[in-house]
């Protein structure tokens, strides 16, 4: 990241941007930087200007406390008014239910597009997200970042063996370093349901995209948030997953910003 700006509390948030045309700002989901979404990015630049940032929290921004999601919709606006007072908006897993409350919350967006946000579709899932944010909420408190690591993974549906294996992995150090942004990202899924009053409110064009061979559930959420704006458009992609791949998602996407 070569770029830093201050948002309204204060705190620096470290950004980059590539290519010329109408902004694209790209916002990544939880464990991730904007490091993660920038092969994305570099697709998107041939036919856009694309922005990437670290939330707060992570990679080379800073952070401030008290957490509050209107944080970070407010580093959203300050970000927005610093590479030219409107863009779009894409945000992949809980950075769509970020890039979706800054929509709804009036900020200068000209289009949103979500990949798997992953809100609950039954009440069983509901009251496991209920638990994971209790247990989140102590594992932080007590400094047991490997454990919130642990419990996110857990969340997402690895099994034991996997998660002890990455416990292993070079790249744990970095996974405990941004554990406590976490709660950021529970605090942005709110309740974990789908907040259908909160999307009714956004009057920009959304696009929800989903892998057909993601999870029925994540389609379904997928599908609900489409369903739940004035002006929402549902895709899936054939053969994709939670990790789509950044070829097959680029395509659509300058399509649907292309509008």
């Amino acid at each position: 990241m070569d770029k830093n700006i201050a948002s309204r509390d204060g705190t620096s948030l470290a950004y980059e941007s590539a290519g010329r045309g109408a902004t694209i700002v790209l916002v990544s989901g939880a464990m991730s930087t904007g490091g993660t979404v920038a092969p994305l990015a570099a697709r998107l630049s041939e036919r856009f200007r694309v922005v990437v940032y670290d939330r707060r929290g992570r990679g080379a921004s800073g952070d401030a406390a008290p957490y509050a999601v209107e944080r970070e919709v407010e580093d959203l606006a300050a970000l927005i008014e610093a590479v030219g007072g409107e863009a779009a908006l894409y945000g992949v897993s809980s950075g769509g239910a970020l890039a979706l409350r800054a929509a709804a919350g009036g900020l200068p967006v000209r289009h949103v597009a979500v990949y798997e946000t992953p809100y609950a579709m039954s009440s069983d899932a509901l009251e496991e997200r209920a638990r994971y944010t209790e247990q989140l909420t102590a594992a932080l408190a007590e400094g047991r970042r490997g454990d919130a690591v642990e419990l996110f993974l857990r969340l997402t549906g690895l099994g034991e063996e996997v998660i002890r294996g990455a416990r292993q992995s070079p790249l744990w150090a970095g996974m405990e370093s941004i554990a406590p942004s976490l709660a950021y990202d529970d605090a942005v899924m709110g309740d974990g349901s789908v907040p259908r009053e909160l999307l009714a409110s956004i009057r920009v064009p959304v696009l929800s995209i989903a892998g057909d061979a993601s999870p029925a559930w994540m389609r379904g959420a997928a599908r609900a948030i489409a369903e739940s704006v004035p002006r929402g458009t549902y895709r899936a992609l054939g053969g994709q997953t939670h990790m789509v791949e950044p070829d097959v998602l680029a395509p659509v996407l300058a399509e649907f910003f292309a509008r």
